[in-house]
């Protein structure tokens, strides 16, 4: 009996002392911890949105979701222990990386408590905090493990190599932190995928993004090439024996690719002094991140094989293109994007000139006129529209108690369409109408 007693005393030690760890650190970090409310428009409805959010410095800079605040029109955030909610300024947001930066002002001599970043890598099998505010149940913590690194999402644009952890994260811990037994955050909750199974952005990438954005924004490299996974079965039916790498699937015109003498059907096999190895789609995400963390301007050599032949290039790395253009509302029941390289690859156009149309109201004097979704206007009356800023112009000098012609681009046909603007009732007097451009929304920046 006795030795049965000493091992159970020895047992229950440690766990007595992992208890008190977590309770310490949750204590700690959780006044970090913020709920965010947003204001979110769709189309020609809004929504409320809500996640958590990190506070990261004493003067109100708060790390949370890019898809918690992507199109907000109205922030607001609730500090723990303040009874007040903070309007939110935007400073800047990152889709292929899902980080956001916000920030609130501080109450006079009150500054905010700001959680404590980890300056090092997190090791599969410790353990680790998840602290947000899921379902609107504020200062949720849960606790759990790193089940692993360097996953890649299959999710379009996303570059991260995230933590996997089975620390629960649920709908409303969007933006809140993984944190370590010692209290310092290493990741920013993205997004979970069913029980024990969530992701997290490591907090060395939110960094880096965060004072990328509180200095105007992001810049990354650009190579203007698609690609696919060079698996086995493929390397062998090249006749390329055991060679590893990615292969081209396509060259982007006039990109930095295609002035380098890169081709369709080229095995990229080195970038710079790294190796360049892809069996697996998800494994892609690795070169991507190569390319997109090279300063625009930077000369790098390639290695590749053409036709099992090897061979080098020189390539002077691009700017990356916007991956989201400016949308723009009308008063007439419509919105219209830019067309950036990634929509017209997105929706197979076969031109980047044009505004895009993204939404049509039902009932709406457009969607009367009889325009759709995917249509491209390429003119307003008299003015033609080869982007988003000549779209803004010409809808601007439109007289909205009027009819007026758009030509949209359907496919391969060009259609005449007549919108023509809600009259006011009889007997009321028709005031002046405004300029379109009063009423066009910006968008939040």
């Amino acid at each position: 009996m006795c030795p049965l007693l000493a091992f159970a005393c020895a047992a229950a030690a440690p766990s007595a002392d992992l208890e008190k760890r977590i309770v310490a650190v949750a204590e700690a970090v959780t006044p970090s911890v913020v709920h965010i409310q947003a204001i979110v428009k769709f189309d020609d409805r809004r929504n409320e949105v809500t996640g958590s959010g990190l506070i990261v410095t004493a003067d109100g800079a708060i790390l949370t979701n890019e898809h918690v605040v992507d199109d907000a029109e109205k922030i607001t955030v609730s500090v723990p222990g303040r009874k007040r909610k903070y309007p939110a300024r935007l400073i800047g947001l990152d889709r292929q990386t899902d980080i956001a930066l916000l920030r609130i002002d501080p109450d006079a001599d009150h500054p905010f408590t700001a959680a404590r970043l980890s300056p090092d890598p997190v090791h599969v099998g410790q353990w680790v905090l998840a602290i947000g505010n899921p379902y609107g149940l504020d200062g949720t913590v849960s606790l759990g493990i790193v089940s692993a690194k360097g996953r890649n999402l299959e999710i379009p644009d996303l570059l991260n190599d995230f933590i996997q952890t089975d620390a629960l994260i649920d709908r409303g811990s969007s933006g809140g932190p993984l944190v370590d037994l010692d209290g310092r955050v290493v990741g920013i909750n993205s997004r979970g995928q069913g029980r024990g199974i969530g992701f997290t952005i490591p907090i060395g990438t939110a960094r880096e993004v965060m004072a990328q954005l509180d200095h105007g924004g992001i810049e990354r490299g650009y190579l203007g090439v698609s690609l696919q996974a060079l698996d086995r079965d493929l390397a062998d039916y090249l006749g390329l024996g055991e060679a590893t790498g990615v292969l081209i699937s396509q060259v982007v015109p006039k990109s930095p690719a295609e002035r380098a003498g890169l081709q369709t059907g080229d095995i990229l096999t080195r970038f710079a002094d790294r190796e360049v190895e892809a069996e697996e789609e998800e494994d892609l995400g690795s070169f991507q991140r190569l390319v997109a963390g090279s300063a625009p301007g930077k000369r790098v050599e390639l290695g590749y094989l053409r036709e099992g032949k090897p061979g080098t290039a020189k390539v002077e790395i691009g700017e990356q293109p916007k991956l989201e253009g400016e949308e723009v509302e009308t008063p007439v029941g419509f919105h219209v994007k830019e067309i950036t390289p990634n929509l017209a690859r997105a929706h197979r156009l076969t031109s980047t000139t044009g505004a895009f149309v993204t939404f049509v109201a039902n009932g709406s004097p457009a969607s009367e006129a009889g325009l759709r979704m995917g249509d491209v206007i390429v003119r307003i009356e008299a003015a033609d529209v080869a982007s988003v800023a000549e779209f803004r112009s010409a809808i601007a000098d439109i007289d909205m108690k009027r009819r007026f012609l758009v030509q949209a681009r359907r496919g391969d046909e060009l259609k005449y369409l007549l919108i023509k603007p809600r009259a006011a009732a009889p007997g009321t007097e028709i005031p002046d109408a405004p300029k379109a451009a009063s009423q066009v929304d910006s968008p939040v920046q």
